[in-house]
């Protein structure tokens, strides 16, 4: 029944067709009989009849065709020039898509570069593959304590086996400032009232001394490496985080060593950072560590030349500082203990 029933739908979309197909077949048959069958003039007549009845209905199925495609030829046309439109507007798109693409893949890689650092041993880690090479390194912090103790000396050690040239930018709290020292030292024992690894537990006076002894290392260390081009700025304002940036890495930690956050250089997080270190110590009041360099520092500075170097540095010593005092602060800048073991 389904053949039948296709086979009635085409006979009527194409029933001229059909019957100018039977005409056609009937003529071509009449034209092939005897002679002798039909007369001359009813078989010419038969044959003119029928072919221009075929000729008729072909005519009819051509002008038909024609006419159903006309909406189609309208209809694509249509479709081209909405088409084209749609093409002229797909580079613009194209652009857009690869600049989409390009974004994610720059975020992808920012993300590849910026790792949470979830013990001590990392954060160590991070900064000896920090150390490993650099020949910068940028620091801002409260008083440098394990700058001095450990980052300070192993730098100016690594560049003076490699005989090239180190450049270091520190900024650290003013100890001539009570007030930002005070701060400090309330703000560290409010983390933990223990003492830290150092042995010793925070206070404005200790926060002062730190200040001070890094100020003195960093002079007695450029007295004895030419290579050395430190600078050395005092802010008024503490921080609670401690930036180390070398040609490499930056790392950021806070008071617990056991988190610490890392960034790559080439990430957008480190070029950021950069340009808030290099503002920020802009701002800080410099230390002229250039006038130290005529003033005798022994390997072992006395009272009297830590007391005159922080004279002509135009940071003078407490006065309620005596030569016990002082005598720290020698220790400190030269035999620093690490505050993380």
């Amino acid at each position: 029944m389904g053949r039948v029933r296709r086979l009635g739908s085409w006979l009527g979309d194409n029933a001229d067709g059909a019957i100018a197909l039977v005409l056609a077949a009937a003529v071509g048959v009449i034209g092939m009989l005897p002679d002798g069958a039909l007369s001359d003039d009813l078989r010419d007549q038969f044959i003119s009849s029928g072919t221009l009845l075929v000729l008729a209905l072909l005519t009819t199925a051509i002008l038909r065709d024609r006419w159903r495609q006309e909406p189609m030829e309208d209809a694509i046309r249509e479709t081209f020039t909405a088409t084209s439109g749609t093409l002229s507007v797909l580079p613009d798109r194209i652009e857009r898509l690869e600049g989409v693409v390009a974004e994610a893949q720059r975020a992808l890689a920012d993300m590849s570069v910026l790792h949470v650092l979830n013990s001590a041993d990392e954060t160590a880690k991070a900064h000896a593959d920090a150390r490993r090479d650099t020949d910068r390194w940028i620091f801002k912090g409260g008083t440098g304590t394990y700058l001095r103790a450990v980052t300070l000396p192993e730098c100016v050690a690594a560049a003076r086996r490699d005989r090239r040239a180190l450049l270091m930018r520190l900024e650290i709290l003013d100890p001539t400032n009570e007030e930002a020292c005070g701060a400090y030292a309330s703000f560290r024992r409010s983390m933990s009232q223990d003492p830290d690894g150092t042995g010793e537990v925070w206070t404005a006076e200790r926060t002062r001394k730190e200040a001070y002894a890094t100020i003195l290392a960093a002079c007695w260390h450029q007295q004895r490496f030419g290579l050395l081009d430190i600078t050395v700025g005092l802010s008024a304002t503490m921080t609670t985080f401690r930036w180390d940036q070398s040609a490499s890495s930056l790392i950021i930690t806070g008071e617990d060593p056991r988190r610490a956050l890392l960034a790559r250089r080439g990430s957008f997080y480190y070029e950021w950072c950069s340009t808030e270190l290099r503002a920020s110590l802009d701002q800080a009041r410099r230390v002229p560590i250039e006038l130290a360099r005529p003033l005798p520092l022994g390997d072992e500075p006395t009272i009297e030349e830590a007391r005159k170097l922080f004279e002509t540095l135009g940071v003078p010593l407490p006065r309620a500082f005596g030569e016990r005092d002082v005598a720290d602060i020698i220790r400190k800048a030269l035999r620093a203990k690490n505050p993380y073991v």
